[in-house]
């Protein structure tokens, strides 16, 4: 493989690249293709395994009745590179040969982030609750151990009684995100602020719980 095939790519590379079925969300390339029911998806899957062990390399893949999840990303490179580009395209023709139908818009991913004066304090509470483990050289941030549960991450701030120290984010299509905000606000949320958007807008619920919508673009 040559070492271009293996060089991370930009999220602006990333976002001209990539099959218009697919969209990066939270650093990985993700899609959702629909299907007829669940012999259908596991026959698209099977089929996307092929391609995948040729190219030796493999996508995750969410398996249910009548949709299949997919993300790509090149963990040995630390981020998204042609390669997956590569992968994207062959699985959309595939997608397109069996009549799945794309819905890149689905694509969605979730974190929860702590605010704490001490992370070391409070870090071994959350490991033993949930087994998660400090990401290698990030100890701030405690990734799933089999990609199922959201990324735990800590945030380093001053104590604060004003409102809860936990908050979600959301990350979305960044094609998505103003229409998400909009829904957001119109089910009783508040606009926190969105001066750092497009890369997140900070909301909160009718008690003040809060919650960011992300993307992977800088803020303005």
């Amino acid at each position: 493989m040559s070492d271009d095939a293996l060089q991370t790519l930009t999220s602006s590379q990333v976002a001209d690249r990539a099959p218009r079925d697919w969209r990066e969300v939270n650093g990985m390339l993700r899609t959702r293709l629909r299907t007829k029911g669940f012999e259908e998806s596991l026959a698209l899957v099977n089929e996307i395994a092929k391609v995948a062990e040729e190219a030796d390399h493999h996508p995750d893949i969410d398996l249910r009745w009548g949709w299949v999840g997919l993300a790509l990303v090149s963990h040995d490179a630390g981020g998204i590179t042609d390669r997956d580009i590569s992968l994207a395209g062959e699985i959309s023709r595939i997608a397109s040969d069996r009549g799945a139908s794309p819905q890149p818009e689905v694509g969605a991913s979730l974190t929860v982030g702590i605010d704490t004066a001490d992370a070391d304090r409070i870090r071994p509470f959350w490991t033993a609750l949930t087994g998660h483990e400090p990401a290698k050289g990030d100890p701030d941030t405690l990734p799933s151990p089999d990609g199922q549960m959201p990324t735990i991450w800590f945030q380093t701030s001053e104590p604060r009684d004003d409102r809860g120290r936990l908050h979600i984010d959301v990350y979305v299509p960044h094609d998505e995100a103003r229409a998400r905000v909009d829904a957001v606000v119109a089910a009783g949320g508040r606009l926190v602020t969105e001066e750092y958007a497009p890369a997140w807008w900070v909301l909160a619920d009718a008690d003040g719980n809060l919650a960011c919508v992300c993307t992977w673009q800088p803020h303005a």
